[in-house]
């Protein structure tokens, strides 16, 4: 059962990757570790900001 249950969390957290659910944290922790002194967008001003360029460069989105 426990095989089974870490089976499913794997695929949901590789799910979640690819759909980029962690990328607001990644980002959140690059902006602390290299740039401590920036202002840290709320994830709604960094999902806004990122569909925006993905608008404006239509290169930069995958799909």
């Amino acid at each position: 059962m426990n095989r089974v249950v870490g089976a499913v969390r794997t695929a949901w957290w590789w799910t979640g990757s690819l759909m980029g659910d962690h990328d607001y944290s990644r980002y959140v922790e690059h902006l602390r570790r290299n740039h401590p002194d920036a202002e840290v967008p709320t994830e709604r001003e960094y999902w806004k900001a990122r569909y925006a360029d993905a608008d404006t460069n239509p290169g930069a989105r995958c799909c």
